[in-house]
């Protein structure tokens, strides 16, 4: 109940702040709706030129699209910790985050919540349900079960992969990193696994297992028989690296010495 209403607090002083500038507020939402637009543009051209991609129709690359874009959105709600190392190592304050009774982890995230980013969740979802019937897909009563289950399963992925990149801040304090390679490497996960080579698809499940965010839980969808079996193990490859991430994130505090040191 605690971090209930810790959560709450944050969120309204987030609205708050953000409603006095409310220009501001929607352009932010509407240039991360254009971004996403390109994207799909970019899609739409390559099914101008061809009726299948390695065997996927257009509605079915939609799918994965969409699917891809609802943990993502969450995440960026929930994680947004682009800025950690500049903002709270190098100005130092990870020390005013140490003095606080809540977790540190969660201080951080509540700190730096983005509601907006729940907008392209939201298309995500719309995205899925228009593909849905052209893509020819069934549909059983416990499958919106199972998407709130692939969802968080993915949402752990991509937090327990950039946790743990973030931490590796409280051992370097370069302000820059390699998220931005990570986030570029993530995109990857939108696309199925079949149009890469080996190489990268051993990368994207089990190195950085971008997959998992995106064309293996749609392909529990689109094709249950050949894919159900991987695309359940979303939950558990989430469990495992969020656990991991945790875990080295907690190692990564314990060896903070402050600012000044």
């Amino acid at each position: 109940m605690f971090y209930l209403s810790l959560g709450w607090d944050y969120l309204k002083t987030y609205m708050k702040i953000r409603l006095a500038y409310r220009m501001d507020l929607l352009v932010e939402i509407l240039s991360d709706l254009m971004f996403q637009g390109v994207n799909l543009f970019f899609l739409l051209v390559v099914f101008l030129h061809t009726q299948l991609l390695d065997g996927w129709t257009e509605s079915q690359m939609l799918f994965v699209y969409g699917y891809f874009m609802v943990p993502y959105g969450i995440f960026n709600c929930c994680f947004n910790l682009w800025n950690f190392t500049e903002r709270y190592i190098v100005k130092g304050e990870m020390d005013r985050i140490l003095t606080r009774p809540a977790y540190n982890l969660t201080q951080l995230a509540l700190e730096n919540l983005d509601p907006p980013s729940l907008a392209g969740s939201v298309v995500g979802l719309v995205i899925m349900a228009l593909t849905w019937p052209s893509a020819g897909l069934e549909f059983a009563w416990y499958d919106p079960l199972v998407l709130a289950v692939l969802v968080l399963g993915s949402i752990m992925v991509y937090a327990g992969i950039y946790i743990a990149f973030t931490a590796i801040s409280f051992f370097t304090d370069a302000p820059t990193g390699i998220l931005p390679l990570v986030w570029n490497i993530q995109n990857y996960g939108r696309y199925p696994v079949t149009i890469y080579n080996r190489a990268i698809t051993v990368l994207l499940t089990g190195i950085l297992p971008f997959a998992f965010v995106g064309f293996y839980p749609a392909a529990y969808f689109l094709d249950r028989a050949a894919w159900g079996h991987i695309a359940l193990l979303t939950p558990v490859v989430g469990g495992v690296f969020f656990a991991g991430a945790l875990a080295f994130w907690n190692f990564g505090v314990s060896r903070y010495r402050g600012a000044g040191s």
